[in-house]
């Protein structure tokens, strides 16, 4: 009875209706054939028992594993299809704390269509997964990881498949697999490993190698979302891999900003991406629009990181990721920049001077092996670095607030390397007078673009003495071009109610009214600004005025600083300066003591009359306008060389000299101080010439060499020594006169100065070497013989005689025959 028993019990177990009845549910769901698809009324029992008996969820999804992988083998790809339907089906159905051992099943039965070879199988498993990715669990998953699907969707998105229609579908499989993974994890803390640089560096490059064959990159860089379907109504793998690194990097948090920007830095390298540049800047437009506005400073700092780690590449390299720090600080200047405001401008100048080292290195080498227009090709691809850092400098400068423009401008004009400064930071010996030159050039460019714009409520803010000072001592260059540069920083920042463009250039303004200057009364901080450095200011308008080398721009600009002076800073005692500094200059353009040539005489007879005529209408002084307008009006007739319209047009004809006595087309300070008389003017000041301050900003503007500065100095204080017949000579009423009457001894101090001024400017450098150490020599000897007299060894009271090597022997005396004075002897 035993074994029949057995034998039906055997034959039972193998039997359908005995099995269990999830697999028989789950059977029940695969029709006979494929094509009819899956049984919903079948499917819908099987969901009902998932849910009522949650449990058994592992043991279905093991179960329907099994038939997959087998089918899978076997190549039934609509069984494949079917069962990950029902997969789909149960999953979005079923939430309880039993769906965990579920989704291991689910995972694995995905990661075996991934690694198949048949694109419809992959493409099949990514859908899943994204149906997946888009379910919030209850509770989070401590066991689970991601880092095979991170590393299959990131191979499928460089996908080669040799159809192009394939090619793309599992392009755009894999992104959206990428974007599922980082939906998944990226608001799970205990996914955090998502953000480590062996997931980055496959993220990241998957979705930028798709982003690249978008056809249009400016778009690419909005800030709004594209669209991720084509014209055809295909999916757009670039922009579909856009939004999904748009939306990782605004997940990003503080801590993950750098593993998420280094490889954009690292693909933009391994693909030449930085020349051209168009892609490298609208990712990093992307980037600056999605992250978070306070981590702007991450991004920056890694981009200056990454320029100094390719200081040595090729130019073209160096100038876009240069460019691409310019669209980053654009941005982030809107916002929130941190702390590396000032790192950003050292960054920049120290790769400023990188590049003027690198020119001039090239420059150095042209007699090598390299060819010429080879070394002219590397030196235009510097100056394209050297333009694209001058920008943003003066970009990222200008769109900072005002307070911190203030200490930009400082931190700039601290690098300006000025001659015989002990403080400037650049070593203008190592890079020479050129590269020296380029340098100053580049940053004052910057500071004009930093300074545009800027308003400050206080001249002695926006002008303290620590940069007041350095800006001078530049325009006292012999060169036009730097003190152009320096002229228009002056007037972006006294300038502040934008009034130079109606100006417009230097001219006879005919109704300087009708130009309705924006103009507020001066402040008593800008009337105390001007009592201390309106001398100085004074000072540098004289002497830029006789440079040799000014051109038509340079008297503009000069007149455009007295117009801006008059509009924003003058009182009535500024007013009188500013009358009194014409006259100087109209004495110094008559005199001509510095050989000046006639253009620039005439220049600035010219610069005196366009100046007199808008200071007296600005004022609305009748009398004073009467006057000058007189003496413009027979300049017109008789010399009209000495008008801005004449003057500065091209083949003007110039005087071979300017008469002194034809006093009608020259203003007089008489006149125009009987014009001013009354309440208001201090008239008797215009009685007082104009004379310049004497500084020592000539040493630190290095306007002569330094050979030049020594040999005048010796000059002088052996000029300066008394002579023996001079100390013994009585003193007599005549001699009382001649020093009082002092007309002639004047003009012959004038022309001994002139002649040494000449000598050593045009003298060979050996003859005033030479006569340099005869004055070496000659003081030498004045200071041994003073020394002589001073410092003498005292006399020793013991008798014995003291030697001293290169002195008089002088024997000792006895103390009793010592005379001492009476203040010690008591």
């Amino acid at each position: 009875m035993l074994k029949p028993l057995l034998f039906h019990t055997r034959v039972c177990g193998c039997c359908g209706p005995l099995r269990p009845r999830y697999k028989r549910l789950v059977d029940n769901i695969f029709p006979e054939d494929p094509k009819d698809g899956l049984s919903k009324s079948d499917m819908e029992k099987l969901t009902f028992y998932a849910v009522s008996a949650p449990e058994k969820l592992d043991r279905i999804g093991e179960y329907l594993a099994e038939k997959l992988s087998r089918d899978v083998v076997r190549h039934r790809y609509g069984y494949v299809v079917i069962a990950m339907e029902a997969l789909d089906q149960l999953l979005m159905a079923c939430h309880s704390q039993s769906i965990k051992p579920f989704v291991e099943s689910f995972l694995r039965m995905v990661a075996k269509l991934l690694e198949s070879r048949e694109p419809d199988l992959q493409v099949l498993g990514t859908n899943s997964f994204v149906k997946f990715a888009n379910i919030e669990e209850d509770t989070p998953s401590y066991h689970r990881r991601y880092d095979f699907f991170v590393s299959q969707f990131s191979a499928m998105c460089h996908s080669t498949h040799e159809d192009p229609e394939t090619r793309t579908r599992i392009r755009v499989a894999g992104i959206k697999g990428l974007q599922g993974v980082v939906r998944k994890t990226v608001n799970d803390e205990l996914q955090a490993i998502i953000w480590e640089p062996q997931h980055m560096d496959k993220l990241i490059p998957s979705m930028l190698f798709n982003m690249q064959d978008s056809e249009d990159l400016d778009r690419a860089g909005h800030p709004s979302t594209p669209s991720v379907v084509g014209q055809d109504g295909e999916e757009n793998p670039a922009a579909l891999a856009e939004n999904c690194f748009r939306e990782l990097l605004g997940r990003a948090a503080y801590g993950n900003m750098n593993n998420a920007v280094r490889p954009v830095l690292v693909h933009l390298d391994n693909h030449g991406l930085w020349d051209p540049n168009e892609f490298a800047v609208s990712c990093f437009r992307i980037i600056m629009y999605s992250i978070q506005a306070q981590h702007s400073h991450h991004v920056i700092q890694q981009v200056l990181n990454h320029l100094d780690t390719n200081n040595r590449t090729t130019p073209r390299v160096r100038a876009g990721i240069v460019q691409v720090l310019l669209e980053t600080v654009a941005i982030a200047a809107k916002g929130s920049v941190g702390p590396t405001v000032l790192e950003v401008f050292n960054t920049l100048l120290k790769h400023l001077r990188m590049s003027v080292d690198l020119e001039l290195g090239e420059s150095s080498r042209r007699n090598s092996s390299s060819s010429v227009s080879s070394v002219r090709g590397k030196e235009s691809d510097e100056r394209i670095v050297q333009n694209a850092i001058i920008q943003t400098i003066g970009f990222f400068g200008g769109n900072l607030p005002d307070y911190q423009r203030a200490e930009v401008m400082m931190f700039i004009m601290g690098k300006v390397p000025v001659y015989g400064t002990p403080c400037h930071t650049l070593d203008t010996v190592k890079i020479g007078h050129q590269g020296t030159k380029r340098i100053q050039t580049m940053l004052l460019s910057s500071l004009i673009m930093v300074t545009s714009g800027f308003k400050s409520k206080s001249m002695a803010a926006a002008l303290p003495p620590s940069f007041l000072d350095p800006l001078f001592s530049i325009s006292l260059m012999e060169d036009s071009e730097l003190r152009q540069l320096v002229l228009e920083i002056l007037h972006n920042i006294i300038d502040r109610h934008d009034n130079r463009a109606k100006l417009r250039g230097i001219r006879i303004i005919p109704n300087v009214s009708a130009l309705k200057f924006k103009r507020e009364k001066i402040s008593k901080q800008d009337i105390t600004f001007m009592k201390k450095h309106g001398q100085q200011l004074y000072r540098h308008i004289y002497l830029g005025c006789k440079e040799e080398d000014n051109v038509h721009k340079n008297f503009e600009l000069l007149f455009t600083t007295l117009a801006i002076l008059t509009i924003e800073l003058a009182n009535e005692e500024v007013v009188i300066d500013l009358i009194r500094l014409s006259m100087a200059l109209q004495e110094m353009a008559l005199a001509n003591e510095e050989n000046m040539p006639m253009f620039i005489r005439c220049g600035i007879m010219a610069l005196v009359a366009a100046y007199l005529n808008f200071l007296s209408k600005m004022i609305a002084h009748l009398p004073l306008c009467q006057h000058v307008s007189k003496v413009i009006e027979l300049r017109n007739l008789d010399a009209p060389y000495l008008l801005p319209e004449h003057v500065f047009r091209d083949k003007c004809q110039l005087p071979e000299s300017l008469d002194k006595n034809d006093r009608q087309v020259y203003f007089q300070a008489s006149d125009m101080a009987e014009c001013l008389a009354g309440p208001g003017y201090n008239v008797e000041r215009l009685s007082i010439p104009y004379v310049p301050q004497v500084t020592d900003e000539d040493r630190l503007s290095r306007r002569k060499s330094f050979v030049d500065t020594i040999s005048l100095q010796v000059d002088i204080m052996s000029n300066s020594l008394p002579d023996k017949s001079l100390l013994a000579e009585e003193i007599t009423f005549e001699t009382l006169k001649k020093a009082i009457d002092t007309t002639g001894l004047e003009e012959q101090e004038r022309e001994k100065r002139r002649q040494v001024m000449e000598k050593f400017q045009k003298a060979p450098f050996e003859e005033i070497a030479a006569h340099c150490e005869s004055k070496a020599n000659m003081l030498h000897d004045r200071l041994a013989q003073i020394f002589e007299l001073t410092i003498r060894p005292p006399p020793s009271p013991s008798g014995v005689v003291s030697i001293s090597t290169g002195h008089t022997q002088h024997p000792s005396v006895p103390v009793y025959e010592m005379k001492f004075p009476d203040l010690c002897v008591y």
